[in-house]
């Protein structure tokens, strides 16, 4: 199984495991003789089972995470390692934000090569990508580094993966309305050609390359009215696809191009190149739209749905209950469809999807059609009016709650 499969499956079978333990414990009442009591208390049991096992399986989410994360770094050991935070990042390579002759001198010194250096995005970020010492572990190496070179920002190249996976869909309703020139942009993976898509561009090996994950989010922006899409691949067939490297030359690419809304449905560790990179871009007056993942209201808070200004969103099903696997970030701003809806893949056939993935989009499909001028606040004001407030997990509301089939 290759990492661009792994990445997608492996959440899915997350979210999957949620519905399934609930249903696998619900019994068939006994017979009784028509006392209420019995019945009644045979239903009370029964009940009390599947809780428990609801509960089981939102407590074993950060169990479920940490094996899969350990199973990718595993299965990609040449391309990925775990940083000094133990999260998983390009091997072999750190960071280094705004260089100077003196910085890179006393680098080399301590063992470390510069494999490039520019403005990351054109964003106007200084970065140098730096090899590790031959033989180092990535996380020793950045606290070396670190030591080496104090007052400087050192970083990983930080891995994000997809808040996605598979569910049960269900009828949808009426839409809202949507201007004719909505348009949103999208990090994530590759697409093929669709009718909708106005600019598709690479940042990574192989990019751009056709993703199930990203071909779903294109396919419900074009359901929910979005009739102009720009993708930017973060992943190609790079193994250590989807780090913060990509997502920053993504974002100035969606910059260069005026865009004004960008969903990102990536989940990651905080990362000082990437939160410079958002705040610049929302000096440009972008929106960024981020999932919150699927890890479970216990997991770390998710990045880039947790940095400063950008709109986190989570995911409601069917009946407007947040997904018990939702994860969390520092703050919430909304909710949309993130199950009982469906999207085509890459077969062109409709498929079922659960998960935050799926939610962001939808959001980012409101503020575009919201979004009439450059006002960013009055656009979230129009939001907050068109929310269906469903309590405070739902952040301010429910947007696109009819948004549940893709084209």
């Amino acid at each position: 199984m290759n990492a661009q499969t792994l990445r997608y499956v492996l959440p899915g079978l997350l979210a999957a495991l949620i519905p399934a333990a609930a249903t696998a414990q619900i019994r068939v009442l006994p017979v009784v003789d028509g006392v209420l009591g019995r019945v009644d208390g045979a239903v009370q049991d029964t009940l009390h089972t599947t809780t428990a096992a609801l509960d089981q399986t939102v407590g074993n989410l950060g169990t479920i995470r940490i094996d899969r994360i350990d199973r990718f770094v595993h299965d990609h050991r040449d391309s990925v390692e775990r940083d000094d935070t133990g999260a998983p990042a390009r091997a072999h390579e750190v960071l280094l934000l705004d260089p100077d002759p003196a910085a890179l001198r006393l680098a080399a010194q301590a063992g470390f090569t510069v494999v490039e250096q520019g403005d990351a995005g054109g964003l106007g970020i200084a970065y140098a990508r730096l090899q590790t010492p031959p033989g180092k572990a990535l996380g020793s190496a950045i606290r070396a580094l670190r030591h080496a070179l104090p007052g400087h920002t050192i970083t990983s190249d930080s891995l994000h993966f997809p808040a996605g996976a598979s569910g049960r869909a269900a009828a949808g309703a009426a839409l809202p309305a949507v201007p004719q020139g909505a348009s949103v942009g999208v990090i994530d993976g590759g697409v093929p050609p669709d009718p909708g898509l106005t600019a598709q561009a690479g940042f990574a090996s192989g990019a751009p390359h056709p993703d199930g994950h990203a071909r779903a989010i294109v396919s419900l922006l074009a359901g929910a009215g979005i009739g102009h899409i720009a993708v930017a691949d973060v992943y190609g067939t790079d193994p250590a696809g989807g780090n913060a490297l990509a997502i920053v030359r993504a974002l100035g690419w969606m910059q260069a191009r005026g865009q004004r809304v960008v969903s990102i449905s990536l989940v990651g560790p905080a990362n000082p190149l990437l939160a410079h990179a958002v705040a610049i871009v929302q000096t440009h007056g972008m929106i960024v739209v981020a999932a919150v993942g699927n890890d479970g209201a216990a997991a770390p808070p998710a990045y880039p749905a947790s940095y400063p200004g950008v709109v986190a969103v989570t995911a409601v099903d069917g009946h407007n209950r947040v997904l018990f696997e939702a994860g969390h970030a520092s703050h919430l701003d909304y909710a949309a469809p993130g199950a009982d809806l469906t999207a085509i893949g890459l077969d062109g056939r409709a498929h079922a999807l659960r998960g935050t993935s799926f939610a962001a989009p939808l959001v980012a499909a409101r503020l575009a059609a919201l979004s009439t001028d450059d006002d960013v606040r009055a656009t979230l004001r129009r939001a907050d009016q068109e929310a269906v407030h469903a309590g405070a997990r739902t952040g301010r509301g429910i947007l696109c709650a009819a948004c549940r089939q893709g084209l």
